[in-house]
């Protein structure tokens, strides 16, 4: 059980949306994760590895605890993950078992790629199991990770686990087919894309809130999702849950959902740059004219207060900001090197007229945002 697969072999990261993997009001969908297990059986013949990133232990662990829909209060909440947790798991156990194939629990949060020491034991752990012949099952650490649980998604944590193992593709099986032009629930004209080069703001303009009572995610945040794998040179995929053979389909490169295709080779981004990418909470943002877009674009500079127009929240130096082209479009992220108040005051200057303000030296001779703790995406 479990035989190693070659070095040669590809690693497939497939995230499950807790609409997909649970049914309404009874827990865990078995038929389904046992389909998985036949087609995790069928990846490896075809020479991929399988690492699952799985939604729904609260969805899991609710009807256990009585509860008939998803309860609101942080506790109980908590309670529904913890239980859930071993349901889920157990259902992973035992149909990829009955199919020959070891799986293992691997539990993670933010924090644990915010350190890097704590991001080189998660992928090395996660690498070895892969090397093993393991399918690990990679889920947020919902019982403890209180502000996951509330604006957290398994899309953040799929992308930030296609990172971590170099992924060759990440899938998302979702209750939608892939990307519309629009939500095709409520506009009749919605159009299907099948292919994306680039997101672009009429990508991003076209992705709506979950339509889901049990799931976190929406299309926006698979959306951005896609944007960091495509930053990072992986391609991804949003795909129906229900539609059955996709992965060994996409595995043999045939076509299912929306791929997204990345402009360069698979490249390594280092993990502070993940979690400023990842985070999903930016404390406030700033726009760039026309000429610090490019800088930051096509020279990779660092962002300058001179090249800034306005500034956007209240923040502190430290925190973690969204860089706007003039168009509002969020091009970049970043770790601001001044405060809001700060920032206000020098937007706009040159760099000798921000050292004859007593008020601004702090940033005399520093950027903004420093190109070190700045991520520009695809």
């Amino acid at each position: 059980m479990g035989d190693a697969m070659p070095a040669a072999a590809k690693t497939m990261v497939v995230k499950i949306g807790s609409s997909t993997v649970t049914e309404p009001g009874t827990g865990v969908n078995r038929p389904f994760i046992a389909r998985l297990a036949h087609e995790a059986v069928e990846l490896r013949s075809l020479g991929w590895n399988l690492v699952v990133v799985s939604s729904g232990a609260i969805a899991c662990g609710a009807p256990v605890l009585g509860f008939s829909t998803r309860p609101a209060d942080m506790p109980s909440l908590q309670a529904c993950a913890s239980v859930g947790q071993c349901v889920l798991s157990a259902a992973y156990d035992e149909e990829f078992r009955a199919c020959g194939l070891a799986t293992s629990l691997v539990l993670l949060t933010r924090h644990d790629t915010a350190r890097r020491q704590s991001y080189l034991h998660a992928r090395d752990a996660l690498t070895r199991l892969v090397e093993l012949g393991v399918v690990p099952v990679v889920n947020e650490n919902d019982t403890v990770s209180v502000d996951e649980i509330r604006f957290g998604d398994n899309d953040t944590l799929a992308a930030l686990v296609a990172c971590l193992v170099s992924a060759d593709l990440c899938v998302t099986l979702s209750d939608i087919e892939g990307l519309y032009t629009a939500n095709p629930s409520i506009d009749p004209n919605a159009r299907f894309v099948p292919r994306v080069e680039k997101i672009d703001a009429a990508i991003i303009a076209s992705a709506g809130d979950s339509s889901s009572a049990v799931g976190t995610g929406g299309m926006i945040t698979k959306i951005r999702s896609s944007r960091i794998l495509m930053t990072a040179g992986i391609p991804s995929v949003i795909c129906s849950g229900a539609d059955e053979g996709a992965l060994a389909r996409l595995a043999r490169g045939e076509q299912a959902g929306t791929l997204f295709v990345p402009p360069h080779a698979r490249t390594d981004i280092a993990p502070r740059k993940l979690w400023i990418a990842l985070g999903d909470a930016a404390h406030g943002s700033v726009t760039v004219d026309d000429g610090a877009a490019r800088a930051l674009v096509e020279r990779g500079s660092s962002l300058l207060p001179v090249g800034i127009t306005a500034v956007e929240g209240q923040f502190e130096a430290g925190d973690v900001l969204d860089v706007r082209d003039a168009g509002g479009f969020v091009l970049a992220r970043g770790i601001a090197e001044a405060g809001s108040d700060e920032l206000q005051l020098a937007a706009g200057r040159q760099q000798r007229e921000i050292a004859g303000n007593h008020l601004l030296q702090a940033l005399a001779g520093r950027p903004a945002i420093h190109r070190d703790n700045l991520i520009v995406f695809a």
